[in-house]
């Protein structure tokens, strides 16, 4: 069944929904699996995907799950889920089978970061640097085993569900395809209430921002949101980097807060950022700034500086430099102990959100009418890990809804992508751009 699993899952294009986009087949290869974690704790403010998934479609996650699990040959199946999401408990609950449970969270941020998830459901240390897999565990997105699902009764990834939040008349949950733009799903919740906007592709605390709305949603795309241009995170992640060194040797006062409340740190992990803010203040030689590669770039350190500074932002900077002149990561594994002042140091969802001005905007956002089949998509050949699929159409085919448009090439690391709207192909680049029929 492990190998029939696989190949189906590979055609049908699945990767990771929730993270970086590896592919889903080759991460269910992993051998010596005890536990295979759903999570479905969706930590970033103002996204509601997983939440209403496992509301709306628990028997297609439990299914999946079920699949995965029994592929790794793995003793359990767990779906972390929050404690506050009382609907999706309760469809969870309804559904559940012999070898799956729950496993019921607090609202913590960063409660979904892989390694802290870890550690909150098995009690086990994901090594600095090291994978999940190393403890014996795999994690996958609700969304990715749902699709999972899904690829079993032979559909490709071709659609998902994306938040569009913040600033916009109307937020909404949708369930839009593959390539359509940011700016048609902004307006399909009503188009941006504020003149003067920037938007974020992702959650507010980790997600990037978009210059060109013209970009696509992709198989990754959990939310879009749009903020006011002079709101916090915005300006956090606009500054140029250069301008937030000079300020850090200016103001950063050492008070160590940034790594209190670090959550790799409080794992143990051996990363103080207060040291990195000290090293690029005083010493780019400095071999403390390796220590940068264990950031997971959550942003708590902002939270918790109160002199505004980001050292997320210095981190993300010092490791560039840092994989510019060839230096690999070499964590220390000796030792690793979580800090006894952990659960001491976690920092609650609605502070965070009250912190950098979220409240305001909707929180629960429901699940929209179907979404008319836009004009024109834009796919892009490579929306996972690895290398862009290599294109098996042609300028000017007829495809339908779900039929394969791009391969992966032979001994790659990839996967395949599929047409989200029944049309015409009119332009091929970097992207499959097919004109809806």
């Amino acid at each position: 069944m492990a190998f029939d699993l696989l190949k189906v899952i590979e055609e049908a294009g699945v990767v990771g929904a929730g993270g970086a986009g590896f592919p889903t087949h080759v991460k269910l290869k992993s051998q010596n699996i005890e536990y295979v974690i759903a999570n479905g704790v969706e930590c970033e403010p103002l996204l509601n995907v997983d939440r209403l998934l496992m509301t709306h479609h628990a028997g297609e996650i439990v299914r999946g799950l079920l699949a995965v699990k029994e592929a790794l040959q793995a003793k359990e199946g767990i779906i972390a889920v929050k404690k506050k999401n009382k609907a999706a408990i309760q469809a969870l609950k309804a559904v559940l089978k012999p070898g799956i449970r729950l496993c019921l969270l607090d609202d913590i941020y960063p409660m979904g970061d892989e390694q802290v998830l870890i550690y909150e459901v098995t009690g086990r240390v994901v090594p600095p640097g090291g994978l999940p897999l190393e403890v014996g565990v795999v994690v996958n997105n609700v969304t990715t085993l749902y699709q999972v699902s899904e690829a079993i009764k032979g559909r490709p990834f071709t659609h998902r569900l994306v938040t569009i939040n913040g600033y916009v008349k109307q937020p909404l949950t949708l369930r839009l395809p593959v390539g359509i733009s940011i700016a048609e799903a902004i307006q399909m919740a009503g188009g941006p209430v504020v003149d003067n906007y920037r938007v974020l592709l992702g959650g507010p605390m980790m997600g990037q921002l978009v210059d060109d709305l013209t970009q696509p949603i992709t198989k990754t795309t959990s939310g879009v949101i749009v903020l006011s241009s002079d709101h916090p995170l915005v300006k956090e992640k606009e500054m140029p980097i250069e301008q937030m060194i000079r300020i850090a040797k200016a103001v950063c006062c050492r008070c160590e807060s940034c790594s209190q409340v670090c959550p790799r740190g409080l794992l143990g992990h051996g990363l103080k950022p207060h040291l990195i803010m000290r090293a690029v203040s005083h010493n780019l030689a400095d071999p403390k700034l390796i220590q940068a590669y264990l950031c997971s770039e959550c942003g708590l350190c902002i939270y918790a500086c109160n002199m505004g500074l980001s050292p997320r932002r210095i981190n993300q900077a010092v490791k560039n430099e840092l994989k510019k002149a060839g230096i690999k990561n070499q964590p220390d594994r000796n030792n690793v102990q979580p800090s006894p002042m952990r659960q001491f140091r976690k920092i609650p969802g609605q502070r965070l959100k009250g912190r950098f001005r979220l409240l305001e905007f909707s929180q629960t956002t429901p699940i929209g009418e179907r979404v008319k089949t836009p004009r024109l998509v834009k796919i892009p050949l490579r929306q996972h890990l690895g290398v862009p699929a290599e294109v098996v159409v042609k300028v000017g085919d007829l495809v339908e809804m779900g039929q394969l448009i791009g391969k992966i090439p032979e001994g790659k690391l990839g996967a395949t992508v599929h047409a989200s709207i029944a049309g015409k192909v009119v332009q091929i680049d970097n992207y499959i751009h097919i004109e809806g029929s």
